[in-house]
């Protein structure tokens, strides 16, 4: 009962907050951003004056895995700032401005607190990123050609697990810094970090949570999924409850300090 009554509160705040209206809209836009531009760019050249003469511009044909990867790859970079963005400051503010003291002294589980406030957030991003691809897929579909509901599917179920973890980890620093600055700062610094690391030690980081969307593209033109991407989003999903079970302990030890 206790941490339902959280869980509302998070729903009512962000709705009332507007979240639940401009973050979903922003992630269409990014979704779609990439597959909308890259099909109509000779008309966009074109409206704006066109090749110079004897200039010859040609776009490859794309695969439809090819082009929801295009979306993928825009999520992958200002998406996640978006997400760490609205983020920030859900629990790093109300330390600062002294609210979670206000509703600890209840008392409230540590643990409830927490949660309380990843779930609900991990609902808006993962309605969000449901609703971006459906319009992406869409579009796909018109313009590319056929990507089956399935393969939607796939590629909405495995890239969540990425977001989630984005979304852990700022929860978790969250409880470690009481400035959203330094939440955003470390949050994107980290992600970076994974990437690199990721990247050089390619050849023993297989299930690294930086290879989904490589490992996404793998089981889309492969029509089957890999366990390469099941083994990935297992060793991610415990990367993001580790993280959950580190931010309990670390907000609980800081409120007990204060």
């Amino acid at each position: 009962m206790q941490w339902m009554t959280l869980f509302q509160k998070e729903l009512l705040e962000n709705w009332r907050n507007k979240k639940w209206v401009w973050v979903p809209l922003v992630i269409i836009l990014l979704s779609v951003m990439d597959p909308l531009t890259t099909y109509y760019l000779p008309q966009i050249i074109d409206s704006v004056g066109g090749m110079p003469e004897g200039a010859v511009f040609e776009i490859p044909e794309l695969a439809p895995t090819e082009v929801i990867l295009m979306s993928l790859s825009q999520l992958s970079s200002l998406g996640i700032l978006v997400i760490v963005l609205i983020l920030m400051g859900t629990i790093a503010g109300e330390r600062k401005s002294g609210v979670s003291e206000l509703v600890l002294v209840k008392p409230v589980s540590y643990m409830n607190y927490i949660t309380a406030k990843w779930v609900s957030y991990l609902l808006l991003v993962w309605v969000s990123l449901f609703l971006g691809l459906l319009v992406s897929w869409y579009y796909i579909n018109i313009l590319f050609g056929t990507l089956t509901f399935g393969e939607f599917l796939t590629v909405f179920f495995f890239y969540g697990m990425w977001l989630t973890l984005v979304v852990s980890l700022t929860i978790f620093y969250n409880t470690v810094f009481k400035s959203g600055g330094l939440v955003a700062f470390f949050t994107i610094l980290t992600i970076m970090l994974m990437s690199i690391i990721t990247q050089i030690f390619q050849h023993i980081l297989d299930w690294s949570p930086n290879n989904l969307s490589s490992y996404i593209l793998e089981s889309l033109t492969s029509g089957e999924i890999s366990s390469d991407l099941l083994a990935t989003a297992a060793v991610t999903l415990g990367l993001s409850l580790i993280l959950l079970l580190l931010a309990s302990q670390i907000f609980k030890r800081k409120e007990m300090a204060v």
